[in-house]
Formats: structure tokens, sequence, C-alpha cells
């Protein structure tokens, strides 16, 4: 491990091959270990690269989570459990550490979704509606059998939530990244019309949600997809995951794809016996898309003033034409034209 790396960790090398031999039940001939670059997580990966006595010549890996504060019993595990037993692909846990605060987990490479349609943009329809398959598992089997013991059952996509995810974008990006000198009055009158959407939105039948499905939460498996970063799933609308995925920061499909996939979910749905209406879901997709997509720029703009970290400004514009479509598509939601507008008067940008 790197000495930068050693002052992260709740581990060292001797530590590894105390565990790994166990594991593996034979000696470790060598091993390595780097810190991986996390998307906007409080957690830190590690990759340990390893090599066994009896096969040398084969590089074998796992991946190493370290939580942000040690628990007896994690999210990440439950939730692993439930959407392991339902078929639902998610990487494996070999051990979980909880004096340490450590889990160690299937590695699953290095090829998010985002990386494979770069590569195959001929085959972009096809990776993402397997993507929609996941959702719609979600959608149907996690919803019809979640129960009481699993975090995700009476943790929801409220309107206090919602609203605090607002919140946090005022001050993150509009006080604290673009320096807003709205008063406070003008400030309420943002605040106000947003909790309008939010409080629609917290109306919706609720279904689980991963609450995180994006294309960088998404990898490429030996050809098949595997989901990460599911411990803060929820109970939400099922246009929360749709517009995570279709709508996402780090990939931007066109319009003829987006509307294209948004047909074979609701097929997909209908098919298993769900009715849609087609007029309310197309007009929650939108009202969900303004308020995750501001969600999104408040993580990004958190992540460049409070941890200094700017890898994420980049994605800030592509995440303002969404808001920008949204307001241009829905006649509904111009009521938050003028709010929007005056918080972030770059949205009147073309």
């Amino acid at each position: 491990m790197k000495n930068t790396d050693i002052k992260l960790a709740r581990f060292d090398k001797d530590y590894l091959i105390s565990w790994l031999e166990l594991f593996a039940k034979e000696p470790v001939l060598k091993i390595e270990c780097i810190l991986l670059k996390g998307d906007a997580s409080d957690r830190n990966y590690y990759r340990a690269k390893y090599a066994l006595k009896s096969s040398p010549e084969i590089s074998r890996s796992v991946i190493i989570m370290q939580l942000a504060q040690l628990e007896t019993e994690p999210d990440f595990n439950c939730v692993q459990k439930f959407l392991r037993n339902l078929d639902i692909p998610v990487p494996d846990i070999f051990h979980f550490d909880a004096k340490h605060g450590l889990l160690f987990l299937m590695d699953c490479g290095d090829t998010h979704l985002a990386d494979q349609i770069t590569e195959e943009p001929e085959k972009t329809v096809l990776w993402y509606q397997q993507a929609i398959d996941i959702i719609v598992a979600f959608h149907i089997r996690a919803t019809d059998t979640i129960t009481p013991d699993s975090p995700a059952h009476s943790l929801f996509f409220d309107e206090e939530k919602l609203m605090w995810e607002m919140d946090f974008m005022l001050e993150h990006y509009v006080q604290g990244m673009l320096m807003s000198a709205l008063t406070k009055d003008e400030m309420n009158k943002v605040r106000k019309a947003l909790r309008v959407l939010c409080k629609t939105l917290s109306n919706e039948d609720r279904v689980f949600t991963h609450r995180d499905y994006h294309s960088r939460n998404i990898m490429i498996h030996n050809g098949k997809l595997k989901v990460i970063d599911f411990q803060d799933a929820r109970m939400g609308p099922c246009q929360y995951d749709l517009v995570s995925l279709l709508k996402d920061s780090y990939v931007v499909l066109n319009e003829s794809e987006r509307s294209e996939l948004l047909e074979y979910y609701i097929e997909c749905m209908e098919q298993s016996g769900r009715k849609i209406i087609r007029e309310s879901f197309y007009k929650i997709f939108e009202w969900m898309s303004l308020q995750r997509n501001l969600k999104a720029i408040g993580t990004f703009a958190y992540q460049h003033k409070v941890l200094g970290n700017d890898r994420y400004l980049q994605y800030i514009e592509p995440t303002l034409d969404y808001l920008r479509q949204a307001l241009a598509n829905r006649r509904d939601l111009e009521f938050l034209s003028p709010a929007l507008n005056s918080a972030i008067p770059t949205l009147n940008a073309n």
C-alpha cells in the first residue's frame, strides 16, 4: 500500500494477508493494495490484488469497502442480502469485519455502464434495456416482498426528504457556489415553489428504489450487469430510478433513446400486470427529473465548495440542460420557472 493510502485505511498489509490466507485456506505469495477513486461517496474503496501458492500465475482480487463509521449491521449488508435472495445481480459479500468497519466484496472490475456504451455506442439501447430489467425487478419483486426488517422499508422519498435535498442544493449551489444575492423573502419564494414540487412527488405511490441508479453504479462483469452502491435504497416514486438512469449527469442519451427506453419500461410493467397511465406517468417523470437533477447539482457543488473536489464541475452544465428541458416540455411546471430562474440565472442560458 502507498503511504498516502495507509493514513486512510483501518488495516495494513499484514491484516490483509492474514484474512486472505484464512479465506483461501492457503498461503498468499504476494499482495498489492490500492485506493480506488469513489463516486462522491463517504466510504473508501480498496482493491487488493494477490496470488496464491497453489496457482502463482493467476492474479486474484477482492474489493474492500471501508465504511465511513463503524456499524454492527450496515445497511449495505441488509440490502445486499435482500436483493441477492431475489436474484437481483449484486456483488457477493465474502466477509464483514465489524470491529474495523470493513466489507470484503466481489471485485466487479472497472467497467461501468458508462464505459461500456462508449465502447459500444451501437448497443446503447440493448445495455440500457438490461438495466431497466433490473429496475422492473426493484419495482415488482423487491416492492412485493420487502419486509419491515429491511432498512429500505421505513425510508421514504417523502416531502421532508425531498425538500431537504432542495435545501441542500440551495445552500451549496445557489448560495455557496453561485454566491446568490437573493433576499430572505426571495429565497422563501423559491423554497415555496420547490415545496409544491416535493409535495406532489411525495404523494405518488411508492416502490422499492435504488436511490442512485446511474451509469456509474452499474458495472459490467463477465458480460453481465452488476448493481453497486445500493445501501441507501428507499421507497419512492417509480420514476425516481428511471430519472437517475435516463437523465444521468454522466451519460446523456438522445431523446429517441430515452423515449424508447421509457416505453420499454412501461411495456415490461404492463406485461407483469401493472397498469400504467401514460399521461400521469410522463408528467411525474418530468417533475421527478427536476427534483433529482437539482439534487445532483447540489451534490456536485458540495463536492467542489466543501470537499475541494472539482471533478464533478463538468457535469453541472449537462444537468442544467435537463432542467431546461423539463421546464420547456411541461406547461404544468411553468410555476417553477420564475423561482428557479431567480435562483439559478444560468438556466436562461441556451
